[in-house]
């Protein structure tokens, strides 16, 4: 196969702002986890599949199988309206309040 290029699971993209690795990066409506530290308009990989825990809305309720949207500041969302990108599945119950979130990230 001479167009193949990669399985897709990583994947590289201009970081759009100081990204730290474990970070929620999002270019256009791609989202995925940061693989390691880069500068704002420096080349990242991202991880764009698999289990994460992740920022999330502290003042939600996540149930099991909800949809997940990313939403300013990096931080994750169960409100899907607006711009906000979707970026998974929440895998485990999440309580309001609480600060993170166990998400399988859906490329």
């Amino acid at each position: 196969m001479e167009n193949y290029i990669s399985t897709g699971d990583i994947v590289t993209v201009t970081a759009p702002g100081a990204t730290k690795s474990g970070d929620i990066v999002t270019v256009g409506s791609l989202s995925g986890i940061a693989c390691a530290d880069a500068d704002s308009g420096a080349d990242v990989e991202i991880k764009t599949s698999g289990v994460f825990t992740v920022k999330k809305t502290s003042a939600q309720a996540w149930t099991q199988g909800a949809k997940i949207y990313v939403s300013s500041g990096s931080a994750t969302t169960a409100d899907g309206s607006g711009s906000n990108p979707f970026i998974g599945y929440a895998l485990a119950i999440a309580a309001n309040p609480s600060a993170t979130g166990i998400v399988r990230l859906s490329a």
